[in-house]
């Protein structure tokens, strides 16, 4: 039975919420995958979050939603749904600083027109309080975020992976693009070092909406 550190709360304890998390995926993906497919990826989507999760109480809610952005993945990847947006997972080792900070960039500056992963090769239990203080001063609210472990199905689904400092743990498929972000790592640093590591990603951000976004007009 997995359990969380802080409050021995295992899996065994959870079993009918995460059914009824299962039963509500299983309708969203009616058609697309069978039930008992749904209900594994809740289940381990839990495992896996229970591993770092730091407050059990907000564990129901980030399970639902990783096992549905592991499922929508899945389904992209198995050609059951079609999405003209181009998809770019960004990944570092723990998922809480630099992937949340590129991430949340990219979201505001693609503006919905391209699909924005984040994902950690081992992820931490939270998000770096000081990347939440010098985002905050961008107006972004990161606080709701929270770490998610890399799992093969966002990496099938992405256009393009963009890893930070994370080496060679990020599997590799032919067809995709792959870029490494070979910049300063915020985990501490003073907040005059993360707010620079904020706006030279912010600058290479700006970058990739361009080349994805004109690639997508020139597209016949």
């Amino acid at each position: 039975m997995t359990e969380n550190r802080e409050t021995g709360l295992g899996l065994q304890d959870n079993t009918e919420l995460l059914h009824r998390i299962s039963n509500r995926l299983a309708d969203r993906f009616t058609g697309i995958f069978a039930t008992e497919t749904v209900e594994r990826y809740v289940f381990e989507s839990y495992t896996a979050l229970a591993r770092t999760a730091k407050i059990t109480a907000y564990l129901p809610a980030t399970t639902e939603h990783f096992a549905n952005d592991r499922l929508a993945a899945l389904a992209k990847s198995k050609g059951a749904t079609a999405s003209k947006a181009p998809e770019v997972l960004f990944v570092c080792v723990q998922n809480a600083g630099w992937s949340q900070m590129a991430a949340a960039l990219l979201t505001v500056e693609a503006k919905g027109r391209i699909h924005v992963r984040s994902a950690g090769s081992l992820p931490a239990a939270e998000l770096d309080p000081a990347v939440l203080t010098v985002m905050s001063e961008m107006g972004l609210d990161l606080t709701k975020d929270y770490p998610k472990p890399l799992t093969d199905d966002v990496v099938r689904a992405s256009d393009v992976v963009i890893t930070m400092g994370c080496g060679d743990s990020c599997p590799i498929y032919p067809g995709k693009r792959y870029e490494d972000w070979d910049l300063t790592d915020p985990a501490g640093q003073p907040l005059d070092t993360i707010r620079d590591i904020r706006d030279q990603i912010h600058d290479r951000v700006k970058t990739l909406v361009t080349s994805l976004l004109t690639k997508e007009t020139e597209l016949p």
